[in-house]
């Protein structure tokens, strides 16, 4: 656990990780109106399985205005509350009336950035208004920035943002003409093990995805970085050829990761291995070429990436094209991951995937204490009783979750009752957390997000001794008189 830190020195790829869990946690909570959508686009529209002339009304309204303006009323209520959401919402009509693209991606910077107007107006005013007139002012102040806000949406944020769409557009569409969209692998698979997917997938790739889909009914953007199979070669490989910590552990990631959808789950492995990169980007680009031959495409995003979700949000006539899309990615990445692993003349990888971030410079943070020194804090932070352990991740509805169901029920099998073991997003750990358990990855932006917390960041939430040194600990915390040591922890 590391209780110093300081949050001043904050890295560039943290700060993308930041952006990209505020892009993520505007997207995450309304999933649901986006999956409502999709199967409302899968059904109704022309070419879908139950063509409606009358419901087919639904579709553009939808996508439209009611998504937009979710997604802004929850980015501005992230920042702002209710007042931030309301004013986020009102700017953004501005946005979708004043342009003719779909501001998914003005309503991801509107949002953000009405709550951040209001929670500053709102303290300037809170100390300046008179006794007696705080209704009024809080009703003026919103209704004149909003007014405000809506006008400038309209006339200069809409267009900027249009224009800045359409570049984007435009590029990717060039790609997909030329045939060369498969080379956008070369991006999201690194950027995926660096847990930068959220800003790739939920700021371009699902934008242009919702767009396309509109016109044609499905679309590929949506399986360009979600694809499960290049994730599911590699797990199968290391399951057949790996050795030790990793074969052991492989085959409960593949379940994690290939059902559950979290992809997170095969990181640890592409990093105690850099070279196996190379499997994910050739499966990556594989499955995108089999996905361009047949056609297929997806009617909204898979989140997670399960093969569930991909199996639920495949249209009409596509089945043969996604799932030939997923299996030639997931035989391409397990060759090659395979050839890698049975190149490698090492006896043991134990330590290597235990230490499997750090050994990546890219991926070292600063500051992080050796694992002596992190037991050593965790001992001394167990002379208090712990009560509260808060698992936390980008969106909090991923890893963090799985990590603290685990947790939770060796808590119960080691016969503990009074900890409280919940998951959350980063910036919503609560502030009376006795300890916060996160990925390697996320440790530098949970310590610029909570400076003061007792983090423990684990390299993998299936098999890491840290986490069996917390349960530990926990026990001896909340067990008087009990030898801890020689209680059998249970995997």
């Amino acid at each position: 656990m590391n209780t110093n830190h300081s949050a001043k020195h904050v890295s560039k790829r943290a700060r993308v990780q930041a952006f990209g869990g505020y892009l993520t946690n505007m997207v995450i909570p309304n999933i649901g109106a986006f999956i409502a959508w999709g199967i409302a686009t899968a059904l109704f529209i022309p070419t879908g399985w139950l063509p409606n002339q009358a419901l087919n009304e639904l579709i553009n309204p939808t996508i439209k205005y009611l998504l937009p303006l979710l997604l802004a009323y929850t980015g501005g209520r992230m920042i702002g509350g209710h007042r931030g959401g309301v004013l986020a919402t009102i700017g953004t009509i501005g946005l979708i009336i004043g342009s003719d693209v779909t501001m998914f991606l003005g309503a991801m910077i509107v949002g953000p950035l009405s709550g951040w107007i209001m929670k500053k107006m709102d303290a300037y005013l809170e100390k300046r208004i008179p006794a007696g007139f705080e209704m009024i002012v809080n009703n003026f102040s919103i209704g004149i920035a909003g007014f405000v806000l809506m006008v400038l949406s309209y006339l200069i944020v809409g267009p900027t943002i249009q224009a800045a769409n359409n570049f984007v557009k435009d590029s990717i569409e060039a790609l997909v003409k030329t045939g060369f969209l498969p080379i956008l692998s070369l991006i999201n698979e690194p950027a995926k093990v660096l847990f930068l997917n959220n800003v790739i997938d939920q700021g371009v790739y699902y934008p242009l995805g919702m767009e396309q889909t509109l016109e044609a009914g499905k679309s590929i953007y949506f399986m360009l970085a979600s694809n499960p199979g290049p994730g599911l070669g590699l797990l199968l490989a290391y399951s057949v050829f790996g050795k030790s910590a990793a074969r052991r552990t492989a085959p409960g990631a593949i379940i994690i990761h290939f059902l559950g959808g979290i992809h997170e789950m095969y990181f640890p492995y592409v990093l105690m291995k850099p070279l196996t990169i190379i499997s994910m980007i050739l499966g990556a680009m594989s499955g995108i070429m089999t996905f361009q031959l047949f056609g297929a495409g997806l009617v909204a995003g898979p989140s997670p990436g399960s093969i569930f979700a991909y199996m639920a949000l495949t249209p009409r006539g596509n089945f043969v094209g996604v799932f030939a899309g997923v299996i030639v990615a997931t035989i391409v990445s397990f060759l090659t991951t395979s050839v890698i692993l049975k190149a490698d003349s090492s006896p043991n990888d134990d330590a290597q995937f235990e230490g499997s971030v750090t050994r990546s410079k890219d991926m070292k943070l600063e500051g992080i204490n050796s694992n002596e020194a992190a037991r050593s804090e965790l001992s001394s932070a167990a002379a208090t009783v712990l009560r509260k352990i808060s698992f936390a991740c980008d969106a909090g509805m991923g890893s963090s979750a799985m990590g603290a169901t685990i947790f939770r029920k060796r808590l119960k099998r080691a016969g503990i009752s009074c900890v409280t073991v919940k998951h959350y997003r980063i910036e919503d750990i609560p502030e009376d957390s006795d300890v916060v358990v996160v990925h390697k990855d996320l440790e530098e932006r949970t310590v610029a997000t909570r400076p003061s917390a007792n983090i423990v960041a684990l390299d993998s939430y299936l098999e890491d001794p840290k986490i069996d040194e917390l349960l530990r600990e926990v026990v001896r915390a909340n067990r008087d008189g009990d030898d801890a040591d020689e209680l059998r922890v249970r995997q």
